[in-house]
This record gives C-alpha cells, structure tokens and sequence, in this order.
C-alpha cells in the first residue's frame, strides 16, 4: 500500500509530537525527584549544623526556647530607656523634699537631685546616698559641682522588689538638707473602703488598677487574726471572680450571712511587688434598719406610759385631797353642831 506524501508528513509530524512530550514528562520527573532530594538534604544538613551548636533536640523546641526566651528578655531589660526623675532643692533653708516614683516592671532609672547655691558660695558640701536607713556606696552614684547647683545622680537598674524602697540624696555641710525618692509598685484605686448589704442577699467587691495592668490578683478574707486566700473553684456556689478586664478584678459572694461579715483583701502583683486593697464588707439583717425605728417607738410608749401614770397620780392626788378637805368640812360642821347644842343646854340651865 502506497502512502501519499501529505499523509506522510502528517504521520511523521503526529510522532514528532509523541516525541516532544514523552521527553517532557520524563524531564518534569526528574526535575521533581531533585527538588525533593535536595530538600532533604537541606534539612539533614540543617539538623546536622543545629545539632553541632549545641542544641538538645530530646526535647524539640523546650531547651532552645527557654535559653533564647531569657536570652531575649535579659536584653530586652538592657535596652530599656533610661528614665530620669529629679527633685530640686532651694539651698540648705529648705525643708525635705519627697517623690513618689512608680515602677511596675524592671526599669532603668536616674535619680538626680539638684542644691541650688549663691553664686558667692565657695565652699564644699558632702554628698551621699542611702537606701532606706544605709548608706550606698556605688560606682554608679556621681556628683558634679557648678557656679550655682551641686547636684548628684544615682543610676539604677531596678530588676526586682528588692530595689524598691526609700532613695535619699543628702548634702551635708554644717546644716544637712536631704530628698527622698520612694519606689514603689502602683496603688490600688480606693485602697480601703466599705460595703454594706444584707443577709440573703448577693455582694459585688470591686478592685481597680487604672493606669497599670497587674499579671495577677488574688483575694484573701480575713479568719481571724490570719488571711485565707479566696478559692472560688473549690466554693463555686459561694464565690466567684471574675477578671473579665485585666486591671480590674470582681469577688461575687453569694447568699451572704452574717459569717460574711469580716474584711476582704484585693492582691495585684505586678514583677516588681505587690500592692494590696481593703474591703469591709458589713452584713445586716432586715430587722436592723428598723431597730433606730423601734427604739423610738419604745420611747414614745415610755413617755406616753409616764405621762398617763403620771396623770392617774396627779388626779388619784387631787381626789385624795378633795376627800380629806370634805372630811375637814364635815367634821367642823359636827363641832359647829356639838358647840351649838352646848350652848343651847346651859342657856337652858340658866334659865
């Protein structure tokens, strides 16, 4: 059989294609089977190299993340801004001066302390600092002197709640003239106060950090001379807290009795400290608004039961003194009556 040459060449052509893609397909095979060796190899040579560092892979991820965790907050801590809080102080005269200086987290902080002088003044002054009652000796303590201020800066690195506490700049000379700087973690709003509700009923305690966010609060109640710390998950039909809001916390107390009445304690912790609030919580019963009430009521039937024995003895009094004058009255008609018959009789006689 003869083939024409048109169909040859479409023959040809159609093998031609056959070809071309049989190569592809070999060639898109190869190339993924690479890729997936040489990806393997990247991640052996990766474990390999992490391996060789000192990394403990026992543990995937536990050990490597603690170390680059403090790694990362130690440096953190370092590259914090210095923060400078300053008093200024006018001349010796002056009484002491006080700051208040509030940290929640580590903090890098300068306390510098300025003594102003009279431009004639020559003469040389002591300057030391002490942390509540001692004396600090520190390489970070410095003292510079010009025509008109002595001043001194004290630099700190405050990482714990140990650091925290009373600073105090003193210039000392023949007179002694000091500032205080006190240290301290924020206050809770409201530090103490009070609540009263009634038996039955159900009580909201409320505490409050505004401006600072604590990383934890907890609630104690007073036993006694001691504290106990608030459970609600051990008394949920009691107590329930609620830290909807992370710088407010809330102590739901259920079906109070008079057991309830006693004195509540809010704990927010920050890193540096603690700073505590106090709520008296005072349970009345229902008879206790009434009780003002009543001791009235008992008064005015007091008053009233005096008055009206009073009033039975005034006219018991007078109707007793109306008898004795009757009697007075009928006695002497009796003698008037006694005298006349006399009378009568001896005029009788004498006749």
């Amino acid at each position: 059989m003869r083939v024409s040459g048109s169909g040859a060449g479409s023959v040809r052509l159609q093998l031609l294609l056959s070809l071309a893609a049989l190569w592809l397909s070999d060639a898109n095979e190869a190339g993924t089977a690479m890729t997936t060796r040489d990806i393997n190899q990247q991640t052996r040579e990766s474990i390999s190299d992490y391996t060789e560092k000192g990394h403990d892979l026992s543990t995937p991820g536990s050990h490597l993340t603690t170390q680059d965790f403090n790694q990362q907050t130690e440096e953190t801590v370092s590259n914090l801004t210095l923060v400078v809080y300053s008093i200024s102080i006018d001349g010796f005269s002056s009484a002491p001066e006080e700051k208040n200086v509030i940290l929640y987290s580590p903090a890098n902080i300068a306390l510098s302390c300025d003594l102003t002088r009279p431009s004639t003044d020559s003469g040389t002054v002591e300057v030391m600092w002490k942390k509540d009652n001692e004396t600090v000796k520190s390489s970070n303590v410095t003292v510079n002197e010009t025509k008109n201020v002595w001043s001194t800066q004290y630099t700190l690195k405050i990482r714990d709640r140990n650091q925290m506490g009373n600073y105090t700049c003193v210039f000392k000379r023949d007179q002694e003239v000091k500032a205080t700087f006190h240290l301290h973690v924020p206050q809770i709003e409201g530090k103490e106060h009070h609540v009263v509700s009634y038996v039955g009923d159900s009580v909201t305690l409320v505490c409050k950090s505004i401006k600072y966010v604590p990383i934890n609060w907890i609630w104690y109640m007073s036993n006694g001379s001691d504290k106990v710390a608030v459970n609600d998950s051990l008394m949920p039909d009691k107590y329930i807290i609620d830290e909807k809001y992370a710088n407010i916390t809330k102590l739901k107390i259920l079906k109070i009795s008079e057991k309830d009445d006693r004195s509540y304690w809010c704990q927010a912790v920050f890193k540096l400290g603690e700073s505590k609030g106090k709520v008296s919580l005072k349970v009345l019963t229902y008879m206790t608004p009434l009780k003002p009430f009543l001791a009235i009521a008992a008064e005015v039937i007091i008053l009233v039961a005096i008055i009206f024995l009073y009033e039975m003895y005034s006219k018991k009094k007078q109707k007793h003194a109306e008898d004795e004058k009757e009697f007075e009255q009928i006695e002497q008609l009796k003698s008037e009556d006694s005298n006349g018959v006399e009378n009568s009789t001896t005029r009788h006689r004498k006749v």
